[in-house]
């Protein structure tokens, strides 16, 4: 039997492709194995990061940019259909994340792109106007096994990347892992002519390479559920909001905003995506709606839509100030997105 496994996805949705790599992660032997994949416009998170503080996720939901946590650390990134993505894994002792750095290095050598290791986890090239960054990665291991991901920036719309990942500016008190930014530059700018397939198929022939022998692609269809263990159950985690807002670390937000009608502090301490402590100061002449909206938002998730069920709930009750808590459900849902 082959040592190497060859995976190639035709998806481009990122949690399909996330599951499909956390499956294969938890049936793998002894095979060395190389999955290669891209993602539609996606913001993809660390496993320990803060959705809220890392990315601007109002203008995400605002132009239809998906959120996706991976299990692995490491900061947050923007992806679309400029980026490849690859994936190596190893069972212990033979996983070794030099030896998979230095297959995508020797790959790009094979396009003509003379870069190097930097850091944890950066590949880089050097230019006439500094040290360019044009790839991240990632690790996770367990006690038996480990994989390194990472992309390469071939012609994405950086952009974008500005767009999604400066967050608006909120009063966060924030645990986690926060985000590196760093100066990054498209292989484009060095091979006008570089495509996805072109880099796939010199990272392939680098692993073949690198342990001398091949193995046939198996290619991943969004159109057909793969053959893998629990797949649907990953793949339905992987998509849900529970695990790609509700498993930030906690945190604690402070809003603050003067109406016609009077000022309004809100403190939020947030876990687990739900809202487990909120007080809230005013100087309006009715603050009995407000007194009451502190204790219906305990337990109640940390998103725009069960802001706005609660508040819809406190109008009801109180339909006389129905006008002025319409106004404060309105900036509540703006703020929080």
């Amino acid at each position: 039997m082959t040592r190497l496994r060859l995976l190639i996805s035709d998806s481009y949705d990122p949690w399909f492709n996330l599951a499909v790599e956390e499956c294969i992660f938890r049936e793998m032997t002894t095979q060395k194995i190389l999955f290669l994949w891209r993602n539609a416009e996606t913001v993809v998170i660390g496993q320990s990061q803060n959705p809220w503080k890392e990315c601007n996720t109002r203008r995400m939901e605002q132009d239809g940019i998906r959120l996706a946590r991976r299990s692995s650390g490491g900061g947050a990134v923007f992806h679309d259909l400029g980026n490849t993505c690859f994936t190596f894994m190893a069972g212990k002792p033979d996983y070794d994340k030099t030896v998979s750095t230095g297959i995508i290095l020797q790959a790009l050598a094979q396009l003509g792109i003379s870069a190097t290791a930097s850091g944890r986890n950066d590949l880089v090239i050097d230019t006439a106007d500094g040290v360019r960054k044009i790839s991240g990665s990632a690790y996770r291991e367990t006690q038996d096994r480990g994989f390194h991901h990472g992309t390469l920036l071939l012609n994405a719309d950086l952009n974008r990347l500005a767009d999604y990942l400066n967050p608006d500016p909120k009063k966060l008190q924030a645990k986690g892992i926060t985000s590196v930014r760093s100066r990054v530059a498209n292989l484009s700018e060095f091979l006008p002519d570089i495509s996805h397939e072109h880099v796939c198929n010199a990272v392939i022939q680098a692993f073949f390479n690198h342990y001398g022998e091949t193995a046939t692609a198996e290619i991943i269809s969004p159109d057909v559920y793969p053959d893998l263990p629990d797949f649907a159950a990953q793949f339905a985690k992987q998509s849900s909001w529970e695990w790609n807002f509700g498993k930030a670390p906690a945190f604690s937000h402070l809003l603050n905003e003067r109406f016609v009608w009077g000022g309004v502090d809100i403190f939020f301490d947030v876990e687990k995506g739900l809202i487990c402590r909120a007080q809230i100061f005013t100087d309006s002449l009715s603050p009995a709606p407000l007194q009451h909206l502190a204790d219906m938002l305990i337990g109640c998730a940390y998103r725009t839509d069960a802001l706005a069920a609660c508040c819809d709930s406190l109008i009801a009750q109180f339909p006389e100030q129905g006008a002025e808590l319409a106004e404060l459900r309105q900036w509540l849902v703006e703020t929080i997105k």
